[in-house]
Order: C-alpha cells, then structure tokens, then sequence
C-alpha cells in the first residue's frame, strides 16, 4: 500500500529532508484516499486517520509531517458527505505540493538579497531550501564560493557538494569538525531547519548548533532558510520537540561494537540552535527575525487552539 511504501522510505530516510517528506506524505494521502471511494464517511476518515498516524510516526523531529497533514486533512473534520470529503482532500493535498515546490523558488529569490558578490558560505546537510538561496546568487551572477561540511553519518553532504558542483559553484568540502577552524574564512552560514519553536530556537541537522555557535563568537551571520510549515504549534503549550536517536549502526557495525562491551553508540540526528544565535529566519511568507516566530506559526499555520490541545483530530468519529 502507497502509505507503507512512503512510511517505510520516511522511516529509512530513502526520502530524507523535511520539505520532500511533506510533499511525499501529502501524495500519499492523496493517492490513497483515491482508493477509498467505496467508503462511507465514517469509514474513510477512519481509514485516512490511520494513515495520517502512520506517517507521523515515522520521523517524530520532522513537524513538517504533522504540519503538511493538518493542512491537508483538518476540513475533514466538518464534512458530512464523503464525496465532499474526497473532493477537499486531494483540492489540499495538491494545493499543498505545490505550495512546498513553490516556497522553495521563493526563499531563494528573498535569501539570494542577503547574500553579497564576492560572500565565502559555509552551508551544512542538505536543505533545498538553503541551496536555493545559493543558487539563486550564482545565476545573479554573484561571485560566490561555498564551504559544505560532510555530515556524518549519512553523509548528506555529498549531496550537497554534487548540486553545487554541478552549477558551477566553488565549493570547498570538509568534515563536519573542521567548520571552526574555517569559520574566519566565512562571511555568511545559511542552513535549513527541521523544526523552529515559538521561541525561534531552530532544530536541524545534529552540528548546526556547533556551527551557529562558532558562527556567533567570529561574528558572523547565520540565516536559516525554512518554509513556514516547519514552525512547531505545539511549542505554544511547551511541548517540546523530540531529538530523534537513530540506529547505532549507522556509526558502528554490530561486529564492532560486540567487541567494545562497555560502549554506548549515541547517534542523535539533530540538535537544537537557541534563538541568540540566529540573525535571520527566511520563509516563503517574508524573512523574520527568530523573535516573530510565534507570529509566523499564528499567521501561516491553520491550527487552532483546540488542535493544539489534542493528537492531530482529523475526523470525528460517528
């Protein structure tokens, strides 16, 4: 089924990077909403209820999951004909898709201003988001040149180097720990973020806070380019967000560690960089200081406070 395939692929990160596991649990519902037509209202939302659980439990970090869902599945909640219900769905699950591929031109366009002719950015895993800002420079015809750091485990990075390489971008690549050591070369840090909190705290890839730390002590700006669905309504409660821990082998090999018996392999995926640390939050809907994050999730974001009280209530049962 559409929605195991594309839980399972979220879950082994074959689809990685908050935007693309969006628009992938969108389609999902979409298409497997196309299956459901036989249903009556009560037994297709509960049908996309449990496929809307499925996919969020996947990458628990990600709130662009919760958020892409909410936006596409919340009107359910007030429809009373299903052929109705059907309609809206996919209406929102395209709409949706779109929307994502479109923020990502548009942060471009905006972070590409920040960005000076002759600017050195060092730049970390691989956020679509923050490559359009790049690129969008280059094809201004801005002399630019890149420091992309490798991004252990999974090695994003090498994404990362091959896009820019392969628009003719200078680009200097190096392991994550060596982003100090360059910071005095750096002019600028743009990354993406996985989640931003109320308080303008952005959760990305685990080193991001190293590197906006480093960033901050030589005095050097740090953007974070992001789509609005990445901001984290619950936050507004204190709900925090969930460092997610993945497989040990990912750094270690069982072989390996059955010989190191006294050993705990910790891999947290990502960590969090506090609010002082970040000049600049560049969305589709304009660029923000960290301190109006509270803003964009109340202006940007259809939650309400009901929704925020409750698991993501879809449907209501009959």
């Amino acid at each position: 089924m559409i929605v195991e395939e594309t839980a399972q692929k979220i879950r082994t990160m074959e689809i990685r990077g908050a935007g693309r596991i969006a628009r992938a649990a969108a389609q999902a519902l979409l298409e497997y909403s196309r299956n459901l037509h036989d249903r009556d209202l009560a037994g297709y939302c509960r049908e996309i209820q449990r496929a809307a659980d499925l996919l969020v439990s996947t990458r628990p970090t990600a709130v662009s999951l919760p958020n892409a869902i909410n936006l596409v599945i919340k009107p359910l909640m007030n429809e009373s004909v299903v052929e109705v219900a059907w309609k809206n769905l996919e209406e929102r699950a395209s709409g949706f898709i779109k929307r994502s591929e479109d923020a990502v031109s548009i942060i471009g366009a905006l972070g590409a201003r920040n960005i000076r002719d002759g600017d050195i950015i060092l730049t970390h895993c691989n956020s679509e988001a923050a490559l359009a800002c790049i690129l969008n420079a280059h094809q201004q015809g801005m002399n630019i040149e890149v420091y992309a750091t490798e991004v252990r485990p999974r090695n994003q990075g090498h994404i990362t180097i091959k896009t820019l390489s392969d628009a003719g971008i200078k680009t200097n690549f190096i392991v994550d720990s060596a982003a100090r050591h360059f910071m005095k070369e750096v002019d600028l840090c743009i990354t993406g973020a996985d989640a931003i909190t109320v308080n303008g705290s952005v959760i990305n890839k685990i080193g991001t806070s190293q590197i906006a730390l480093a960033a901050h002590e030589s005095r050097v700006s740090f953007i974070v380019a992001a789509e609005t669905y990445k901001f984290a309504p619950r936050t507004i409660l204190g709900e925090r967000i969930l460092i997610e821990e993945r497989t040990p082998d990912e750094i270690l090999p069982p072989e390996m560690r059955s010989e190191l018996r006294n050993v705990t392999v910790r891999n947290p995926t990502f960590d969090v960089t506090p609010a002082d640390y970040v000049d600049l939050i560049i969305t589709e809907a304009g660029v923000y200081p960290p301190e109006m994050a509270y803003t964009v999730i109340k202006e940007q974001l259809n939650w309400d406070n009901a929704d925020l009280s409750t698991d993501y209530p879809y449907c209501e049962e009959e």
